[in-house]
């Protein structure tokens, strides 16, 4: 079984409609959702993705994916992140370069 990976989110009025875009983006994966009260961890097995069209349909209007790392205090696993979208997962970062950054979860 592959070990989680996904975000925490602090608590605001997006955090919903991401977690709704997070399950909509992976309909394959087993999600699991924990609100701890001032945060909401999500996380699925080995990578998950989330694009900026899908929080923008659960939010009903535009949205910027710079606006993501304010809410997300940490997260499981690696992530590379686009304007368009970000992925969680396991595997060797990417290739850092001027359109994409790959972070890796501190030790």
């Amino acid at each position: 079984m592959n070990r989680p990976v996904g975000p925490i989110l602090r608590m605001s009025d997006d955090v919903d409609a991401i977690v709704a875009a997070i399950i909509e983006d992976n309909p394959d994966k087993d999600i699991t959702v924990t609100d701890r009260g001032a945060y909401t961890r999500v996380s699925g097995p080995g990578e998950l993705r989330l694009t900026r069209a899908s929080i923008a349909r659960q939010l009903g209007r535009d949205y910027e994916m710079r606006e993501l790392q304010g809410l997300m205090s940490a997260f499981a696993g690696r992530i590379d992140m686009t304007s368009e979208e970000v992925r969680w997962h396991l595997g060797s970062p990417a290739t850092i370069s001027s359109s994409k950054s790959t972070l890796e979860e501190p030790s």
